[in-house]
């Protein structure tokens, strides 16, 4: 199996193994970006069997990928309005 978790990388979300490249990214890129998986392997430097075994994981924990891309980003929008506030009143 390539697909590993480990708490210290991608907060523990499923990974290729050896590499900081989520399950949830290859899906976004093939699922939603419309790119073949002979595609994003060679963009992400992955073998062809590394972007199937992702995309298998995900369609069979799609609800576990959608709770993880939620997460994702409320976290950026917490960021983002964080980011958008001055710190003092402007005068």
């Amino acid at each position: 199996m390539t697909l590993t978790r480990d708490d210290d990388v991608l907060g523990g979300e499923p990974r290729i193994q050896g590499t900081r490249i989520a399950v949830r990214h290859v899906g976004g890129r093939v699922i939603d970006g419309g790119q073949t998986p002979a595609h994003v392997a060679d963009q992400l430097d992955v073998s062809l069997a590394d972007v199937y075994e992702a995309l298998a994981y995900y369609y069979a924990h799609i609800d576990e990928m959608r709770a993880l891309e939620a997460e994702n980003e409320a976290a950026f929008a917490d960021v983002r309005d964080e980011s958008l506030k001055p710190k003092e009143p402007v005068q």
